[in-house]
């Protein structure tokens, strides 16, 4: 087992990981970039030598998971050469920000609202604790979804405890970097949270979202967000309007942003800017109240993929564009200090 066939092999990996979190990045079809995974793994788990002699005789796809495209992928970096592929992918999907946003999003130090496929995400906690890390993160909340959303296989509390013990086993191999416990919960009809109070206590950030009758009246609307705001279990006002700006679209829920974003101040909730592509939530005339209204806030993806977790870009603009105090943003605060701001 020679030292560089054991380093090229790693380079493959990367390469096959990098298309897919490219592909995540993009929200391609999560069967595409899953294909890069897949490879990914199988390409890891085969000893150097085995994999060299199965380039070498043009039978990559023989292994499991490892197609034409991903074997073509593996074997060009195995001969040390470009992948052109992927140099299409980092040019067609870079991103390159505005100086005050990239200023922004260089103090940004972790992600309050992530997903994995305990709920409605695309892959393991482990996968997008591993892109976190790549990304320079120094913690990551992981915030699946709570019981009452069943069309996103929301977490019974038992599934959620159970999901505890796989964070702290994590922060065993991955520290200084810390996973975070969280949830996103629904927030019910009359302004409660979806989730056992007492395991809410358990955790260390707690987003709370409107997902069910999102035309309701505006009066109702703003009782049941106030409600829910003003809940000392509460840490952070998820996605806000609810809106979708692409594909099927929706429109944005209506209540009284005024006195939603001064309860939000009041009990030291942040409120989210979400910087999936499909939501940018809330919309800049809402963003401009809650700046107004004294209001903290979170930049986070809301990410349902590794690649995903790189959005944080589109929040740091938008932010920057209303002037926004990067001390107002509390995922620009080191971990001790925002678990001192949600612990209860």
């Amino acid at each position: 087992m020679s030292g560089s066939s054991a380093d090229r092999q790693a380079e493959a990996v990367a390469a096959l990981r990098r298309i897919a979190f490219l592909l995540e990045r993009a929200q391609a079809s999560p069967y595409r970039s899953e294909a890069f995974r897949g490879a990914a793994r199988s390409i890891e788990r085969q000893a150097p030598d085995r994999l060299a002699a199965l380039a070498a005789s043009g039978s990559l796809a023989d292994l499991p998971a490892v197609g034409a495209r991903t074997a073509d992928v593996v074997a060009h970096v195995l001969r040390g050469k470009p992948v052109e592929y992927l140099d299409e992918l980092e040019a067609e999907h870079g991103t390159t920000l505005d100086p005050r946003a990239a200023e922004l999003r260089e103090r940004l130090r972790g992600d309050l609202h992530s997903h994995t496929e305990a709920s409605d995400g695309k892959t393991p906690i482990q996968e997008m604790v591993l892109a976190a890390l790549e990304l320079g993160h120094e913690y990551l909340a992981i915030t699946d979804h709570s019981p009452r959303l069943t069309v996103a296989n929301g977490l019974s509390a038992a599934r959620l405890r159970a999901q505890l013990d796989q964070v702290r086993a994590l922060n065993g191999a991955v520290g200084p970097f810390r996973v975070l416990t969280g949830i996103e919960v629904d927030i019910l009809d009359d302004g409660g949270l979806d989730q056992d109070p007492d395991l809410l206590d358990q955790l260390d950030v707690v987003v709370a979202s409107v997902h069910s009758k999102l035309r309701m009246e505006s009066g109702p609307m703003t009782r049941r967000m106030i409600a829910a705001v003003s809940n000392p279990r509460t840490d952070v006002l998820g996605h806000c309007t609810g809106r979708q700006i692409k594909g099927k679209s929706r429109p944005q829920s209506e209540f009284d942003a005024r006195a939603v974003f001064d309860a939000c101040a009041e009990h030291g909730v942040a409120v989210e800017i979400n910087c999936r592509p499909d939501r940018l939530d809330p919309p800049h005339e809402l963003l401009a109240v809650a700046i107004e209204a004294g209001c903290d806030f979170s930049i986070d993806t809301d990410a349902h993929a590794p690649g995903q977790l790189d959005w944080l870009g589109a929040g740091c603009e938008r932010a920057a564009q209303h002037d926004l105090d990067p001390a107002r943003v509390i995922t620009t605060w080191p971990v001790e200090d925002l678990l001192a701001r949600t612990h209860r």
